[in-house]
């Protein structure tokens, strides 16, 4: 049995792993974009480095589009394997496709229309809006604790990682020449207590392991100082300062978790009496698709419908779907908190929020997750920055730049080990880091190995191993 791994090595995104086995089956796991590599992004996305038509499976650990955005750009190469996952991460992709794709076409025709002279290479998306909707015809779906036989000799099972809806960590069990090699992939790996997921669950000891370390080498605040930061920060910004609280948020899991902190504080009368603005069409949508699964959330969450119907919603929240309404918040002068994709900055509405409010020293941006080094998320927070470039324009920074990373939907590093810590590491013949920046990989290796993990590889991109009885061997 061979693997191939194809993104998300040393770095955060493009996540893509294949398995070839002896008997010929193809099995991807995931198959992600990578995202905020400047001009890099397009070459890096186009160039798969296997056939689309031959992978005969594709395993989704969940939604997120760096790990599942270039699906309809497979299936207009040419893949119609099955299409493996949660019926939570089914649903939420049948919104996050269609919105990548729109915003990839929309990007190219503002891109072409500016083109200074005739003989510049005009852009193309990757795919188109009916690719996505075409390829979720090949979704396949599951749920957790399950096992289920996609082939002879291969099951899968997943287990919740808390990580968003529907996440799941992969187990595969693959028998070849009489024997099973186990392999557990744990996708990105959530949160010990969260405000609305549930706990990540224990999965079976593996053989091989596969698992994320992007915050490999750093510490989270306690989860019940972030409700308490957020609260001063609303009330400084839109009550002391009079301005607006911007809050860049993925539109699926962050956003639903920020609402429900601020539906606890409305209940608890210490929201101020301002508009909560949700400008994010595909937030909305995934929104519904959370109401849809209650039974993916946490107790805290079940226990708040007993006496409140709809634990992301409230009063003073208003949910923005149409562009013109969304611009009207630029002319909007009362204090306000806007919530808007994308978490990372780098496209989207909150992009234009931003734009037109980091100039004023009312103001306050929040980032609540990760942002890998490159995106324009990653560069607001650079400590004492005065300027920053913006749709190609300088733009002063004098507006207040925060963050809480306890909102963030990936465990710390003293999470991410108790989690594995459902394995014996002795059973172990190699765990590969994936899903992280190199230097953080190093720390995060170095914490396992002093928590007993041991064999432990930070493969590169391009890296191929042969899985056999002892350990791996690089091809």
């Amino acid at each position: 049995m061979q693997i191939d791994f194809l993104g998300a090595t040393r770095e955060v995104t493009g996540s893509k792993f294949l398995i070839t086995t002896k008997g010929g089956k193809k099995i991807l796991l995931d198959c992600g974009m990578y995202q905020g590599k400047g001009l890099d992004t397009d070459r890096l996305n186009r160039n798969l480095g296997f056939d689309p038509s031959e992978v005969d499976y594709l395993i989704l650990s969940h939604a997120h589009i760096d790990h599942s955005g270039l699906i309809p750009y497979i299936y207009k190469l040419g893949f119609r394997g099955s299409i493996i996952s949660t019926s939570a991460t089914r649903n939420l992709c049948s919104y996050m496709l269609i919105d990548s794709a729109f915003i990839q076409e929309s990007d190219s025709n503002k891109y072409n229309r500016k083109l200074p002279l005739k003989g510049f290479e005009e852009s193309t998306p990757l795919y188109s809006e009916e690719d996505a909707r075409k390829c979720m015809e090949l979704f396949i779906t599951t749920e957790f604790n399950h096992k289920l036989n996609i082939a002879p000799n291969i099951d899968v099972t997943f287990y919740t990682t808390g990580h968003m809806l529907g996440a799941a960590c992969i187990y595969l069990e693959i028998k070849e020449n009489g024997k099973s090699i186990r392999i557990a992939y744990t996708g990105d790996i959530g949160r010990q207590k969260s405000y609305i997921l549930s706990t990540p669950a224990d999965f079976p000891q593996c053989d091989y392991l596969i698992t994320e370390s992007t915050y490999g080498n750093r510490l989270h605040e306690p989860e019940d100082d972030a409700k308490k930061l957020l609260h001063e920060i609303v009330y400084h910004t839109c009550i002391e300062k009079r301005g607006k609280l911007i809050i860049p948020s993925f539109a699926v899991g962050r956003t639903q978790e920020i609402l429900y902190v601020l539906n606890e504080l409305y209940n608890e009368n210490k929201l101020p009496p301002i508009k909560v603005f949700v400008d994010s069409p595909l937030a909305i949508n995934a929104t519904s698709v959370f109401r849809q699964h209650i039974e993916y959330l946490n107790d805290n969450v079940k226990k708040t419908i007993l006496y409140d119907d709809d634990p992301f919603n409230f009063g003073s929240a208003t949910y923005i779907r149409d562009v013109e309404k969304s611009k009207a918040l630029n002319k909007y002068r009362k204090p306000c908190i806007i919530i808007s994709a994308s978490g990372m900055l780098e496209a989207g509405r909150v992009k234009h929020h931003v734009a037109n409010n980091i100039m004023k020293p009312k103001n306050t941006i929040l980032m609540v997750g990760y942002c890998a080094p490159t995106t324009l998320g990653a560069r607001i927070q650079e400590k004492g920055l005065k300027k920053i470039s913006i749709f190609g324009n300088e733009i002063a920074v004098r507006a207040e730049i925060k963050s809480i990373e306890a909102f963030s939907g990936h465990g710390d590093y003293r999470e991410m080990i108790k989690y594995l810590r459902c394995q014996n590491p002795n059973e172990i013949k190699n765990i590969f880091l994936v899903h992280g920046e190199y230097q953080t990989q190093l720390d995060y290796k170095q914490y396992l190995q002093e928590n007993g993990f041991r064999d432990i590889i930070i493969p590169e991109v391009g890296n191929k191993y042969i899985l056999q009885d002892r350990e791996a061997v690089r091809i």
